[in-house]
């Protein structure tokens, strides 16, 4: 989306911090961002909603890869230039 990030992320053990990944994350790539003289990324805070079952994760993640379609940026979620996924395949997850 080219003006706000969806994501769907799992804590792979009981130390995971979402505060932590998130303030890192946005940290790191707002500081690329000015670097390239590209000014401020990032509004202070974000959004979250917890998913409790594999169900609303794959709900979830529907509506995220869909999201580009929806919004008329492409035609097919796979043609969206900034989908990916670290553990299955795009096709996997739709």
């Amino acid at each position: 989306m080219p003006d706000h990030l969806h994501l769907v992320i799992a804590g792979l053990c009981r130390e995971s911090d979402l505060k932590r990944f998130a303030k890192m994350a946005k940290q790191r790539s707002g500081a690329a961002h000015a670097h390239a003289d590209m000014g401020r990324l990032w509004q202070p805070g974000y959004w979250e909603t917890l998913l409790r079952s594999s169900d609303d994760v794959r709900a979830a993640t529907k509506y995220v890869l869909n999201n580009p379609v929806n919004a008329g940026l492409v035609e097919c979620t796979a043609d969206y230039a900034f989908s990916s996924a670290d553990t299955a395949a795009l096709s996997e997850l739709l």
